[in-house]
């Protein structure tokens, strides 16, 4: 059985394929600011897009994107925008999505929810 650390690493593996594949650049992988922690960046064009990705084994409490809290969300908001203060000079349009993965013996399938959160003004 995977521990929580590897799972995640697994998860953060497959969601590198599955935006490579899709014409992704990846910037920056479990790119951390104090306690916070931005599991992918990547680029798409003109958008720097800040990814959380989630792995769950079934589905029976639900998807797994349904596993990022309002906390979270504010916690990747957070380091995205020392990221893009610190790190992109371009005016780029960011957004924060999730890849949700739904991976086990039997399937895997995996979502890339485009714009899944909005930082709050």
């Amino acid at each position: 059985m995977m521990t929580t650390t590897e799972k995640g690493n697994k998860g953060e593996e497959m969601a590198c394929i599955h935006l490579l594949e899709l014409g992704y650049t990846i910037l920056e992988k479990q790119w951390r600011f104090g306690r916070n922690e931005i599991d992918l960046i990547a680029r798409n064009e003109a958008s720097i897009c800040f990814i959380e990705v989630k792995l769950r084994d079934n589905d029976w409490a639900g998807a797994p994107h349904a596993f990022v809290s309002k906390d979270k969300q504010r916690r990747v908001i957070r380091a995205a925008h020392q990221y893009l203060s610190k790190h992109v000079d371009e005016d780029l349009e960011a957004r924060f999505d999730i890849v949700s993965i739904l991976h086990n013996s039997k399937r895997t399938e995996i979502e890339h929810i485009e714009n899944a959160f909005f930082p709050m003004l």
